[in-house]
């Protein structure tokens, strides 16, 4: 689902009442834990964590108009979800998260190529979550992305 939202703070607000307590705290811990050089912008109708065209100004290769996507935040109709990219990328980074996962919740673990998706709103691992973000700087990010968008 897209929010009708020009800042984070206006889709906190646009989502159903039910949600924004669990979005408020995966949005602040997200921030908490993202390494320096990322910005917080709405993309794709979501919260969005970007590199911005300051620090790499080729931005994304699909619309060189956007900065470049690293993580988002979703309420979506029947979960909210987390994407992140490097997950996506890094097989590494996969393998530790799916290893990490089951000794924060007792639930299977959903998820897609970057989509973590959390149907029961108390269980996401919020701990997990932010350490995931802090994974990954800005340049590392890059360093990944370019290298895979040359394998194509």
């Amino acid at each position: 689902m897209q929010y009708k939202a020009s800042t984070p703070d206006e889709y906190i607000e646009a989502i159903p009442e039910e949600r924004r307590a669990a979005m408020s705290t995966l949005r602040k811990v997200i921030k908490d834990n993202l390494p320096k050089g990322f910005s917080e912008v709405i993309s794709y109708g979501m919260i969005g964590y970007v590199v911005s065209h300051s620090l790499y100004p080729g931005g994304y290769h699909c619309d060189p108009k956007l900065p470049l996507p690293f993580m988002n935040i979703a309420s979506q109709k029947n979960f909210i979800a987390v994407y992140h990219s490097g997950i996506y990328a890094d097989k590494d980074l996969m393998d530790w998260f799916v290893e990490e996962y089951p000794k924060y919740v007792k639930t299977k673990l959903d998820m897609g190529k970057s989509c973590i998706r959390f149907k029961k709103i108390d269980q996401i691992p919020m701990e997990l979550i932010g350490e995931l973000a802090s994974k990954m700087t800005p340049q590392q990010w890059i360093d990944l992305y370019e290298n895979n968008l040359k394998k194509k």
